[in-house]
Order: structure tokens, then C-alpha cells, then sequence
């Protein structure tokens, strides 16, 4: 299925792209249709989080910049 397998019982917008392997150095490839999906394109810089308990998270910078926004937005209502 074109732009990934969706989650079963979640919205349309959740997909599983599959699985990657990583290379002898250190390196993964995005899967082609997360890389549709998502619009990353050679030379973009994505932001690399992790949490020991939980796992690693691959995102655009400013998916985490919208999310502070958000954060400072809701504590100036309080």
C-alpha cells in the first residue's frame, strides 16, 4: 500500500513504513514512502531524540519547535 501500512485502529494519518537496518556505519535509510509522506528530501536535517525507556524518535526540528510554541501558549493562559 502506497505511503505505508496504517495502524490498525488509529486514524489515517499513522502509519508503520516498516523496518530499516542499521549500516556498518551507523547509518539508516528512510523508507521511500515515509520520505513521500513526510517530504524529506536529500539534505534536509531531521532531529534525532531519544529516551532510554521508550526509544529513538526521528523528526523535522520544527515539529519540535511547533510543540514548545505550543507549550509556551498554554502555560501564558495559566
Amino acid at each position: 500500500m502506497p505511503g505505508g501500512k496504517h495502524v490498525l485502529g488509529q486514524s489515517r494519518d499513522r502509519h508503520i513504513f516498516g523496518t530499516v537496518k542499521v549500516g556498518e556505519k551507523g547509518q539508516i535509510v528512510i523508507p521511500k514512502e515515509a520520505r513521500t509522506v513526510f517530504g524529506i528530501r536529500p539534505g534536509d536535517t531531521l532531529l534525532v531524540l531519544g529516551d532510554e525507556a521508550r526509544g529513538i524518535v526521528v523528526t523535522r526540528p520544527e515539529v519540535m519547535r511547533d510543540v514548545a510554541a505550543k507549550i509556551f501558549d498554554e502555560s501564558d493562559e495559566s
